[in-house]
């Protein structure tokens, strides 16, 4: 698949709907679900200390009511009367309340300290989820969605659960506690003034639900601007040469101003309703607190003989306070609804890419070392360059060994990347045990597309393709693409050293392996003029390095690979004509006796293979030698000569 155009996008992850309170609610509850499962113990831990912290402060509070009614009042009443007021069971009075906040405080350390774990392992676990999953993703998926707005699933949309999970369900579940127990003692204390409370309470809920409503459907926008922004970025990054080369720079910071000003307006609507919330629900309470001083005033002075409405001067301190227990909880709630709703849309878009269908494979053949015992071919855990695939007919049960000889078959294959639009037809490929088989022909005529159904990067609509006699739908796809050694046009090299870079064709190489194979690849001398030779650390993707260096490289992680068959994608087309004379020979060692598909240009590449294909718009036009092709005088003889036929 050729890259993205610069300036067109690719598709990001599609905006959800979060203000829809059955989808928000089923993200929360798959969230919370995966938390639990995980770590269910140190949650039980938590809620324990939570219930914990909040009984040691309700009762600090409730004993306000016998500080002022059985301590307070009684000595006053006796140091009026003249007599010597008794200090004792108050200390004794303040000293258990004291014991009962310090294992309050000791349990809400506790519960922050697991939390911190739990909150940190839930992340890490993600990521885990997020990178196990995306390795089983389809190639068809990266080549539709902007790799930046990928690696934002894995930074930003990860990293908004960290104060939901740290903070925000504690908060809430610590809320709920509170709420409960502080009501049960409201109204054992006036059940007139909880009415009260109880009523602007609703008065609360209803601006938190008004608000919260206009808030939410800004948060996952926000979250989806963000990845497209950190999308573009990341293309600028890799094609800021073709920018300047291009003059493109105004360009580019336009289309950049422009996104960023969208994730500006989602984010300034998202965080302005939701941080009116608390300040808004701030000044309701205040407002229900001076509500029920006013009224617990009027009750404590006129309705001291009414049992339901009387009122000691104790009880009114300790129900203000209450008052103020019962209406922060719901303040708390609100301070923590940003995070609540920005973990709610990150975890849209990370369910989202987990939920993506994984790449399947149906395949039960696979591709094992093999070796002859007594005229049979068997298995063998000994690497002994002969490889066999070992098929297990579903029927019987029985198992057959076939030795794996690189005969290719594609019967009347048409394909296309969608259903509507096919860019294969009807091709018809037949390429035996070492043979080279080469594809030519304009850009686009469907050459690499053929190299990736042989690979199975993607699948056919119609037709069959058959590796050795087997259908390839029924080879499991890692030990078909084992068996297909690759060198693409565009080398891909890791941050790490050049040894470990050939090595990542075989992970078991020993390290005399992969310098035989530099030294295939004609890499060997220019390894070793590199300050720390094999061990030179590559960074940025090799930039370092040249074009031609890379692709030596390249080809020397295929040959330390070994397969039994060879695609190559241009494999020297960023090699100058010096080098490719190298290479070239080297490259016919590490063909031979391998079935070998090579995709060229430069037709001079391809002059000694054994069939030359040629397509034009997804449909085979020639076929033949490079000799017959010529005497045909057609599409090849054109591309060859630079003649008109």
């Amino acid at each position: 698949m050729p890259a993205p155009a610069m300036g067109r996008r690719r598709n990001a992850q599609p905006r959800a709907k979060v203000d829809d309170p059955k989808k928000s609610f089923a993200t929360f509850k798959r969230l919370l679900g995966l938390i639990t499962r995980r770590y269910k113990v140190h949650l039980i831990f938590v809620f324990l200390c939570i219930i914990v912290s909040v009984l040691a402060s309700v009762q600090g509070t409730r004993f306000l009511q016998n500080l002022f009614d059985d301590y307070i009042a009684p000595m006053v009443a006796q140091v009026s009367r003249g007599e010597q007021a008794n200090y004792t069971p108050l200390l004794y009075a303040i000293s258990r309340v004291a014991g009962f906040y310090l294992l309050g405080a000791a349990a809400m350390y506790t519960q922050s300290r697991i939390m911190i774990y739990v909150t940190q392992g839930t992340m890490r676990d993600l990521r885990n989820d997020i990178f196990r999953h995306m390795e089983s993703l389809p190639i068809k998926y990266f080549d539709t969605h902007a790799h930046g707005d990928i690696m934002s699933v894995y930074t930003n949309d990860v990293d908004t659960l960290r104060q939901m999970v740290s903070q925000s369900l504690t908060q809430v579940f610590n809320s709920v506690i509170t709420i409960v127990a502080v009501l049960i003692n409201m109204f054992t204390l006036s059940v007139p003034l909880t009415l009260v409370t109880l009523a602007m309470v609703g008065v609360m809920l209803f601006v938190s639900k008004t608000l919260a409503g206009k808030s939410g459907k800004y948060f996952l926008a926000q979250q989806s601007d963000l990845g497209k922004e950190n999308g573009y970025i990341e293309e600028m990054m890799k094609g800021q040469k073709v920018v300047k080369v291009f003059n493109h720079e105004k360009k580019s910071v336009e289309e950049f101003n422009a996104l960023n000003e969208k994730l500006f307006e989602s984010s300034y609507n998202a965080n302005m309703f939701a941080n009116v919330i608390m300040p808004v629900n701030g000044q309701l309470g205040n407002l229900s607190y001076v509500l029920c001083a006013i009224v617990g005033s009027i009750l404590a002075i006129t309705c001291k003989d009414v049992p339901v409405l009387s009122l000691s001067l104790g009880s009114l301190v300790s129900f203000l306070t209450f008052n103020r227990s019962f209406t922060m909880p719901i303040n708390q709630v609100s301070q923590q609804f940003n995070s609540i709703v920005m973990a709610l849309a990150g975890a849209e878009r990370i369910f989202n890419l987990l939920d993506e269908k994984s790449e399947e494979d149906n395949g039960y053949v696979t591709l094992v070392n093999a070796e002859y015992r007594d005229g049979k071919l068997c298995e063998t855990d000994k690497r002994t360059g002969l490889w066999a695939w070992k098929h297990t007919h579903q029927a019987t049960g029985e198992v057959e060994y076939k030795p794996q000889r690189g005969d290719l078959v594609m019967d009347d294959v048409d394909f296309g990347y969608t259903d509507d639009k096919m860019v294969l037809h009807h091709v018809d490929i037949y390429a035996k045990p070492g043979q080279k088989i080469a594809f030519v022909g304009s850009t686009g005529a469907g050459k690499t597309t053929i190299t990736n159904l042989i690979n199975r990067f993607y699948d056919i609509q119609d037709g069959k393709i058959r590796y050795d006699g087997i259908n390839i739908n029924k080879i499991k796809k890692a030990d078909l693409r084992r068996s297909l050694g690759v060198v693409l046009q565009e080398t891909c090299l890791f941050s790490d050293t050049i040894m470990e870079n050939i090595r990542y064709g075989r992970l078991d190489a020993t390290d005399e392996e992969v310098i035989a194979a530099a030294k295939l690849a004609n890499a060997d001398s220019f390894i070793r003029q590199l300050p720390d030779g094999y061990n030179t650390v590559i960074k940025s993707d090799g930039g370092s390095l040249s074009q031609g260096q890379r692709q030596m490289l390249a080809i020397a992680r295929a040959a330390v690979a070994d397969p039994p068959a060879l695609i190559l994608d241009e494999a020297t087309s960023s090699i100058d004509t010096r080098t490719e004379k190298m290479v070239q020979e080297s490259m016919d060692k590490l063909m031979k006796n391998r079935t070998t598909f090579v995709i060229a240009h430069r037709l001079s590449t391809v002059k000694n293979s054994n069939c030359i294909i040629v397509l034009e718009h997804g449909t085979i036009i020639e076929r033949g030698t490079h000799e017959q092709l010529l005497e045909q005088k057609g599409k090849y003889y054109q591309l060859y000569t630079g003649k008109a036929s």
